[in-house]
């Protein structure tokens, strides 16, 4: 899809799998072709994906099952790796899989034999889902507080507590809660797309929805609509203003912040800068904050996510009074200087120069910075 920034919200209070967020790309609009293309891009074996309408608790929903011949093929998560080599999203929830499950185990993350998580029907939902969010243009994926279930699950290894040990592990720093069915309500499958696509956690963020996606899982309890939503559309600041970005930090080498900084700048925004804090168990660390209009919103959310150790942000849209501003310039020692000239109501309250040039001029003339700032600013007097 083309167009403005795409935001999605993945409903996941009623728990998540593979199965129900391809039934909800589907019932989103994603063609069931493109979903098949991904698949049979990789699938080692034939995989087929056939639709159905279905209710879960009274509810309209879309189930896509996933179809193949018996197979008794354990892969470990060495083989799955070869298979994903062109599906870099895929390939990162898989790994989130086999990392989770050599931990729970005891095993090294290569060695994992993904019984559950690791048939073909895996290997269709992970490359499904992910082709899926990928056509629909997901520039933001927030994820609800997702339901796990509670009770008791049969697995290859025997009788486990719900929520399974691998979903616990996937879904550690993510908010979750038991949810109101006593069954296993999020699959490891389910945990590790959610956490690999989401960009932020909670409630419906405030957003234009022009399509809503119901997928259904495989199961129709008594009382409870097995149902996972998608609601796509536009962020509802999208018209217009700038926003405020922020997230708390406390596990980032302090000597990269200078960095991270000057790549939000360069990504678009208007401001970033950095707040020292103390978070709960007296923990030192920093909010960092970006000031941006919406329309570069969405790469200076990306820039955060990729330069930082952060797995959230909050963003809310705010008001901004600006001075009218325009650059003039000075000349010390031959050398120019931009000025940085600010009115209000046409009289000009403030002239400055631009630090950066006074820095060049200093170092081209051999001579202190300080002096060079106090004679440009001494010139940029004229202009008040």
């Amino acid at each position: 899809m083309t167009g403005g920034p795409r935001q999605i919200w993945v409903d996941a209070s009623a728990g998540a799998s593979g199965d129900m967020l391809l039934g909800a790309l589907v019932g989103a609009g994603v063609p069931l072709e493109a979903l098949q293309s991904a698949v049979d891009s990789v699938a080692p074996e034939p995989v087929t994906l056939r639709v159905e309408e279905v209710r879960r608790g009274g509810l309209a929903a879309t189930r896509v099952h996933v179809e193949m011949a018996e197979s008794h093929h354990h892969r470990t998560w060495r083989d799955v790796r070869e298979l994903l080599d062109a599906q870099p999203l895929a390939r990162r929830v898989f790994e989130r899989l086999a990392v989770a499950e050599g931990t729970v185990h005891g095993v090294p993350a290569d060695d994992v034999h993904f019984h559950e998580v690791g048939a073909l029907d895996a290997i269709a939902d992970v490359v499904g889902a992910c082709a899926g969010f990928a056509h629909l243009g997901a520039t933001s994926v927030t994820v609800s507080p997702v339901a796990v279930g509670s009770g008791t699950v049969q697995t290859a290894h025997g009788t486990l507590p719900v929520p399974p040990p691998a979903v616990a592990e996937l879904l550690r720093g993510v908010p979750t809660y038991a949810g109101a069915v006593p069954m296993e309500l999020c699959t490891p499958t389910g945990a590790a797309l959610l956490t690999t696509l989401a960009t932020a956690y909670g409630p419906q963020p405030a957003m234009t929805v022009d399509t809503i996606g119901v997928g259904a899982g495989g199961r129709d309890p008594e009382g409870h609509a097995n149902v996972l939503r998608l609601f796509v559309g536009e962020p509802a600041t999208a018209t217009g203003g700038p926003v405020l970005l922020e997230c708390n930090v406390d596990d980032l080498d302090p000597r990269v912040w200078p960095a991270v900084i000057a790549a939000l700048l360069e990504a678009g925004a208007a401001d970033a800068w950095l707040t020292p804090i103390l978070m709960k168990k007296g923990r030192p660390a920093h909010t960092l904050s970006a000031l941006v209009d919406t329309e570069r919103a969405t790469a200076v959310r990306a820039a955060i996510f990729r330069q930082t150790s952060t797995i959230g942000l909050r963003e809310q849209p705010v008001t901004k009074h600006a001075l009218d501003r325009e650059f003039v310039a000075v000349e010390v020692g031959g050398r120019q200087v931009a000025v940085k000239v600010a009115r209000h109501d046409g009289v000009v309250v403030n002239a400055q120069p631009e630090y950066d040039d006074v820095a060049r001029a200093a170092a081209e003339l051999g001579r202190p910075v300080a002096d060079v700032l106090a004679e440009a600013t001494a010139l940029a007097r004229r202009f008040r």
